[in-house]
């Protein structure tokens, strides 16, 4: 079978550290029977490990050539597609049961795909991803951090955030020019009733001008729906806790 080479337009970087692999596994601890789907499995890194432990189970792929070689190993069910058109809720339907989504996720989409994931969050028992170690600092970021942004807000009013492992450079061929980690997202079982659009425009709104306070952004943004409630705008969006955000987007997503 001849080498695969990296492909920088899929943002291919596959990790080869086995110590590395086996505390990833080790974290995201798969048990048999469990509905496991990966996401961008690569070379098999963590692919081989999972199977050790659970088979049968999904890998997504988009680089055909890394598919064609996932097809010959016994025990995966492979899905050749860009992931961001991949129907999780099918996918769950399919297996009967809420998925544990795992990957090494290309850098240069893992937001599109964290957020296409949200859509689905409902069939999800987890996730546990391989990104950038910025990304996960900006995901898992307390309210006044620097990190803490529309990323925190928009992740953490529905899943438990936790950054679980830092990954070096190193721990890749070819070593990407930034640190990775992994993140664990645990779905909240009773998320508060409103309309996630909503929250999205007032989390944009807030975060727009976000070394101003609060009346410069989403002062006007509430001011333009006829809001006439208390929220404090005299702080700036990176001091407003998550829970406020969320507060104020089920107060603003009942009928009037």
């Amino acid at each position: 079978m001849t080498e695969h080479r990296a492909r920088k337009r899929f943002g291919q970087h596959f990790l080869t550290d086995a110590a590395i692999i086996d505390a990833i596994i080790d974290a995201i601890d798969p048990q048999p029977e469990e509905a496991v789907v990966e996401i961008g499995p690569g070379l098999g890194a963590m692919t081989l490990p999972l199977l050790q432990r659970i088979q049968p189970f999904t890998v997504i792929e988009l680089d055909r050539d890394l598919a064609a070689r996932l097809r010959q190993r016994k025990g995966l069910e492979v899905i050749e597609s860009d992931v961001l058109k991949v129907d999780f809720a099918a996918l769950a339907a399919a297996k009967g049961q809420k998925l544990r989504v795992v990957g090494n996720l290309p850098y240069n989409i893992s937001t599109p795909i964290l957020f296409h994931l949200l859509g689905f969050v409902e069939q999800v028992v987890d996730q546990h991803f391989m990104l950038q170690k910025e990304v996960v600092d900006r995901m898992a970021a307390s309210p006044g951090c620097k990190d803490y942004g529309r990323l925190s807000v928009m992740l953490q009013w529905r899943y438990r955030v936790e950054s679980v492992l830092d990954v070096p450079p190193e721990a890749f061929d070819p070593p990407p020019r930034v640190d990775s980690a992994i993140v664990r997202m645990q779905p909240y079982a009773e998320p508060p009733a409103l309309d996630p659009a909503l929250l999205g425009e007032l989390v944009a709104a807030a975060f727009s001008q976000r070394r101003k306070l609060l009346r410069h952004s989403l002062g006007v943004w509430l001011a333009a729906r006829g809001f006439d409630g208390h929220f404090d705008l005299q702080r700036r969006a990176e001091e407003v806790p998550v829970e406020e955000f969320v507060a104020l987007a089920a107060r603003l997503s009942r009928p009037a």
